[in-house]
Parts: structure tokens; sequence; C-alpha cells
């Protein structure tokens, strides 16, 4: 104890400049772990967390008895979760590669400025820009594009099947751009004399993108992908419950685990039902990322979190 005392003392200066970030950690993501024993009670107003009944494994049984709602919103959920990942993913790529290979460097650091706006507007606003668009009365599509080709107006706010086009063409136009910057950063780290002996043994762009570009970004790839992991069971509320201004007739499609809490949390008072949903939510998750990384620990160790 003493030594470590010692230790941090020595290193003062980066303990300092830690700390927020750990006292947001502790305050955001650790202390609400206590609430999690919700799962397992009745929970009641007048007792609390710590004397309400418990009641193991009732609200699990909701959860699992609720098989077509339960089935729905998890397939809903990996549906968003590997579409967003897989293209998402490969458009930042694309996107890094781009603008690094920009012969204008200075239009391309414009452009890369622009395209990482969105990720700056909430989604409470984007709901609103996504009315303006798909709204069957005064929406653009229907006023002013479909009479352009002699379609009929559709009715996007009533029919399910078109929103896992909507959704996935906003979260992609919300993110990748921001996305993209992490693998620019590797980018700009690539040693240039190993592009400049690509050119002296005769390859071109492609091959240069395919021989030393990739490779040099399958870490970076791995790395995020097994980040992401740990939240599959997630996705982002403000996507899922406010662009869709929550409207059940797109539940089939568009309802996740997310949105469905949301809405048991503002329609019900059975919080042991919600933290139950919840803690399957991050079990899976846990799960899912420990399974990923001893995969990639065993076929690329340097590119494994732990």
């Amino acid at each position: 104890m003493k030594e470590f005392f010692k230790n941090t003392w020595k290193n003062r200066a980066h303990v300092v400049l830690a700390l927020p970030a750990f006292l947001i950690m502790l305050l955001f993501a650790y202390v609400p772990m206590f609430g999690l024993i919700i799962a397992f009670k009745r929970y009641e107003m007048a007792g609390g967390i710590l004397h309400s009944p418990w009641n193991f494994p009732e609200n699990f049984k909701m959860l699992i008895q609720s098989k077509d709602k339960f089935l729905n919103i998890t397939v809903n959920t990996l549906k968003f979760y590997l579409i967003f990942t897989l293209l998402g993913t490969f458009l930042n790529i694309v996107l890094a590669i781009c603008i690094d290979q920009f012969a204008f460097k200075n239009a391309g650091r414009t452009m890369q400025t622009i395209m990482i706006i969105p990720v700056f507007i909430s989604y409470a606003a984007v709901q609103f820009i996504a009315y303006a668009f798909l709204s069957s009365d005064t929406g653009i599509i229907n006023n002013d594009i479909l009479p352009l080709f002699g379609l009929p107006s559709m009715q996007f706010y009533r029919k399910a099947q078109y929103w896992t086009v909507i959704l996935t063409v906003i979260n992609i136009w919300h993110g990748v751009g921001y996305g993209s910057v992490l693998y620019m950063s590797v980018l700009a780290g690539i040693d240039q004399e190993l592009y400049e002996a690509a050119k002296i043994d005769g390859a071109n762009k492609w091959q240069q993108i395919m021989n030393i570009t990739i490779p040099m970004l399958i870490p970076m790839i791995t790395v995020m992908l097994l980040l992401s992991v740990g939240g599959i069971m997630r996705s982002d509320t403000g996507l899922f419950y406010t662009v869709t201004r929550n409207n059940g007739l797109l539940y089939p499609t568009t309802q996740t685990i997310d949105a469905f809490v949301l809405n048991a949390i503002f329609n019900n008072s059975n919080y042991g039902f919600t933290a139950a949903t919840t803690f399957y939510q991050s079990v899976v998750g846990l799960l899912m990322m420990l399974l990923s990384n001893g995969i990639v620990r065993k076929l690329a160790p340097e590119n494994a979190l732990f």
C-alpha cells in the first residue's frame, strides 16, 4: 500500500489528467450497477431497492414468456446491429481512403469537416428533417420527387417495411463522416516510403491500397469491431424511438430492446421486468465480447483487446 501511494504521488500529473474520466466512468457505469438487483426483485416504491421482496426468476420468466415480442425486438436489435456495423465499417474505410488519396489535400480536409457535421445534430432534430422528407402530406418525397416519375405517394409512417432502409440511411448519414476519422488517423501514420517502394515495383493505386493500406487498417478494424460487439444488444434510442416518433405501426421493424425498455418505463411501473431486460442485454454483450476476443486472440493475438 505504501508503494501504491508513493507511485501515485510520483505520477500525480497523470492521475489528475485521468481523474475526470475515472469519475465519469465510476458515476455513470459502475455505481448504477447497484440497481441491477431490481431485476431479481418485485420492486415496490415504498420499500425501495433494498427492501423490496425477492422474486427471482419471475421477471426473467415474464421476458421469455412474451415470446413474440421478445423474439421480435431481439431480431430487430441484432438485424440493425449487423447492418449498421458491417455497412458502416465498410463506408468508414472507403471514405477514409478516398479522402486520404484525394489529390487536393486542402479540399479533402474541407470535405472531412463537412461530413463530420451531422454527428453534432441530435436525433431530436433529425426527426424533423426525416419528417420533412417522409411526411405523406407535406413531405418532399411525396410532394416533389415521386410525382416527377408518375409514382403514387408512399405512406412511410404507416408501412413498417420501409424503415429498415430509412433508418440505415439516416444512421449512415449521421455517423459515417465521424467514423472515418479514426481510420484516417491510421492512414496518416503509414510510412510513405512503403508507397514509394510499391510505385518503383510497378504497383498501381489499387494494388497499393489492397497490399499496403488495407493490411495497415486491419488492427484498427479489429479493435473497433471487438469494442462494438459488447453493444450487440444495444441500440441508439434516439434513432429508434425519436426518429420513428415511437409509432406503433412501425414496431414490427423498428422496435429494438432499448426502445422497448423505454416504452415499458413510460407505460408501466414494473421496473423489475425492465431491469431484467437490460440485464439480459448486458450478459449477452459481455459473452459476445469475450467470445469474439477469444477468437481473435487465437487467430491474431496482436489484435486482441486482452
